[in-house]
């Protein structure tokens, strides 16, 4: 009788997760299986070929019993399409995966892609669901009312459709190309699980990012800030504060210091996971920081500040209200103390990453610190933050054209020697 077999392959990245997949052995051959889930290495138990849950880490736990509950129904699946096929006889591994893929098949694209959605939602990865939601609300816009959308309706001609209609539509180009990013994204992952041949639909449409200039702040700006009067405004107040201590806390970005929880804070060091990457980062625990913490705690909630108010109530919605509320504020703030560029929480990050390299921190150093998967990444990120070395080379070039014609000019206006020939300049 043919076995199955679940598999961890870690990432090539150090620090990264890994995914998980099945192997499928019958007489000796092999056949693999692959999925979308993820784990950290030290959240799979080798030897028993099973989940390990983490200590004190609710919403990590909730993420991986989901996926535990996955693979019970992934495996459960390979058993059925074993002993069906165990009926008539001689089967291969092969035909045992064919079977498992054509059991969870669906024809239409749009509900194919509204489940994994759902799926990618119920692992606990909330702003990837909401990216692949918006796309998807997008391209059904597109469709209309024209009924399902077969897998064989999707090819390169269609694709280019609807680049020309989110065009019209006055979409910019990092908008066209985020949505088509994420469509081709679940239309390859229904090309791996077998729904359908890949046509490569994206292969004519624009699906690269556009660099734009991320302006950052002065070290000047941010001490403007930190000294801005603010007691008679308490909403200002603590909108300013969160703004400084995501800059103390290395620019951290403002969804992780919402869900900072009050235990990740031990001895004297802050230890949490990166919500984009997953990456874990440790940061020192300094004083000012303190400061900000003890002004606003509520010592009722497990959370280290009142961005989320209610535990276990919709989280996600909270901290987006927060995020709104507050960004709007910190426009403010900015116009009060003349800020030259629009003032953001993404400003904190830019902010601290700019003012690092001006002081001539090492960039390994200022990677590590930002959770940069390579110093590559850092390097990018920088050279978008800073164009001032462009700016005075473009400057320098400028006026050495400037200061010839001046030298020129007044070479020309020196009156001639009466004893030496004349000669008529004409400039135009």
């Amino acid at each position: 009788m043919a076995t199955i077999k679940i598999k961890f392959r870690p990432s090539s990245i150090n620090g990264k997760e890994g995914t998980l997949y099945y192997q499928v052995i019958h007489n000796r051959i092999v056949r693999s299986v692959s999925t979308n889930y993820k784990l950290f290495p030290d959240e799979w138990d080798k030897a028993a070929s099973t989940i390990r849950k983490t200590a004190d880490n609710l919403e990590r736990n909730r993420y991986l019993n989901i996926l535990a509950a996955r693979i019970e129904e992934d495996t459960e699946r390979l058993r059925v399409a074993i002993r069906k096929l165990e009926q008539s006889g001689y089967y291969t591994p092969g035909q045992i995966v064919a079977a498992y893929l054509a059991s969870d098949s669906n024809s239409d694209f749009i509900a194919y892609a509204r489940k994994e959605v759902d799926r990618t939602r119920r692992m606990g990865k909330v702003r990837t669901a909401e990216a692949y939601a918006s796309s998807l609300n997008s391209f059904q816009r597109f469709w209309g009312e024209q009924g399902d959308m077969a897998f064989e309706d999707i090819d390169a001609a269609l694709m280019t459709e609807y680049e020309a209609y989110l065009e019209q539509d006055g979409k910019c180009p990092n908008t066209v190309s985020f949505y088509m990013r994420n469509l081709r994204t679940l239309y390859n992952r229904a090309v791996e699980e077998g729904l359908t041949e890949n046509r490569f639909p994206f292969r004519r449409v624009n699906t690269r990012v556009e660099k734009t200039v991320k302006r950052a702040v002065t070290a000047e700006i941010i001490a403007r800030i930190k000294e801005l009067e603010l007691s008679l405004h308490p909403a200002l107040e603590f909108t300013r504060d969160l703004f400084l201590l995501c800059f103390y806390l290395r620019g951290m970005s403002f969804v992780d210091l919402a869900f900072l929880k009050k235990k990740d804070l031990q001895n004297g060091v802050l230890v949490y996971r990166r919500r984009k990457t997953g990456q874990q980062l440790c940061i020192k625990w300094e004083p000012f920081m303190q400061e900000i913490v003890r002004k606003y705690s509520d010592p009722e909630s497990p959370y280290m500040l009142p961005i989320i108010k209610e535990s276990g109530k919709d989280e996600r919605r909270q901290y987006l209200n927060a995020s709104h509320l507050m960004n709007r504020k910190l426009k403010k703030i900015g116009r009060m103390i003349g800020c030259p560029i629009k003032l953001t929480f993404y400003v904190s990050r830019h902010g601290w990453a700019s003012i690092a390299q001006s002081q001539h921190i090492p960039l390994p150093v200022i990677s590590e610190a930002l959770g940069h998967d390579s110093e590559d990444t850092t390097r990018i990120y920088l050279a978008l933050l800073d164009t001032a070395v462009v700016d005075r080379a473009n400057s320098k070039v400028i006026n050495s054209i400037v200061q010839q014609r001046n030298r020129t000019v007044l070479h020309d206006t020196i009156p001639a020697h009466p004893c030496r020939t004349k000669h008529t300049l004409d400039i135009t």
